[in-house]
């Protein structure tokens, strides 16, 4: 599990509105995966759509919380769930053992899935979209770059590389990497590996190191990373506002 029982995601530290409206909503990917989401609109849009990719846990309280941090700072935002071709509908609560599903979950699904969700998104606010995902979801997130077409671009938190698979050379969109320094999960070393390989393709991508910071830091239960929690706040707003003028397919 990535984060702890009962952890909350940090509010952003530029808040342009409070949430429109928000819930629960069932979407279908192309392949006919019936899939959860939940879905938070701003009350003052700043025009940007977020695609969220939650950890090993699915469609979590933590990223639904997280939606609503994203709306209240301007963004479309969706959050999806990867299970529902293993385990339906239902919610994702702590007694939810996404492990035991993850060995079903395919690089396909996920794409496939965040396909139905930018097409949702866009649906309702045909601005840029861009990818932001945390642990399994920031790996997937970074390589929704390779497989999206007219992705603005695509920010992970501690991704595992092992989830990104061999994606580097098909990348169309920049990345944002915010890693943890002291992540028990992923070595620095594979981290160094993936962004050689991206200077080697010529890539664009930024990446961040928190150093120190556990994996999962961006988690208010973490007081002492109150500030790379703000910063890493800071990186996703700069990022997004930067490159949101890319084409939208």
């Amino acid at each position: 599990m990535c984060h702890p029982i009962g952890s909350r995601p940090p509010a952003s530290p530029v808040v342009t509105g409070s949430v429109a409206n928000q819930g629960p909503v069932a979407l279908t990917a192309a392949d006919g995966n019936r899939f959860g989401a939940y879905r938070a609109a701003p009350a003052v849009p700043n025009g940007i759509n977020i695609v969220l990719l939650p950890d090993v846990r699915g469609l979590h309280p933590f990223y639904e919380d997280l939606a609503r941090r994203f709306a209240e700072a301007g963004f479309h935002t969706v959050v999806f769930d990867y299970y529902g071709r293993s385990a339906g509908l239902s919610p994702r609560r702590d007694d939810f053992d996404g492990l035991k599903h993850l060995p079903l979950l395919s690089a396909d699904h996920v794409d496939a899935d965040v396909a139905a969700v930018v097409a949702a998104l866009r649906a309702d606010s045909p601005g840029p979209v861009f990818t932001v995902g945390f642990c399994l979801g920031g790996s997937h997130s970074w390589r929704q770059a390779a497989s999206q077409a007219g992705l603005a671009g695509a920010i992970g938190f501690y991704g595992p590389p092992r989830f990104f698979d061999n994606a580097t050379a098909e990348l169309s969109a920049p990345l944002l990497m915010l890693l943890a320094g002291d992540d028990v999960a992923t070595s620095r070393n594979e981290f160094e590996t993936l962004a050689a390989g991206f200077d080697r393709a010529g890539k664009d991508y930024e990446m961040h190191v928190y150093e120190g910071a556990p994996h999962s830091f961006f988690d208010v239960a973490f007081d002492e990373w109150t500030g790379a929690c703000v910063d890493a706040w800071h990186r996703v707003l700069d990022f997004t506002a930067r490159n949101s003028t890319r084409a939208v397919a």
